[in-house]
């Protein structure tokens, strides 16, 4: 249970949102491609983090966000997973 005060409103959930179910089809291709590509260069058990997706300046917010709750709230990974299992989970979707 919350206590009044505590938690500002920029950090509660937003209960009224659903969580992203699939992501777009462009995202989920580069999302498999990339992990391809790392486990190729760096073997199976590469770990990747969220941010391996987009580059260092946020030119399509909406996209990030739509990663960001597909990997936070819907499957709840942490920051650095291993490649083939988001790219596995990924694929389950298309």
């Amino acid at each position: 249970m919350e206590r009044e005060g505590l938690v500002s409103d920029a950090v509660k959930p937003n209960r009224n949102k659903s969580i992203v179910s699939i992501m777009n089809e462009s995202i989920s291709q580069k999302i498999i491609n990339i992990c391809n590509d790392k486990m190729e260069k760096k073997g199976r058990d590469v770990g990747l983090s969220f941010y391996a997706f987009f580059a260092n300046k946020n030119d399509d917010p909406k996209q990030l966000m739509e990663v960001a709750e597909w990997w936070i709230m819907k499957h709840k990974l942490d920051h650095f997973e291993k490649a083939v299992k988001i790219r596995d989970l990924v694929q389950k979707e298309l």
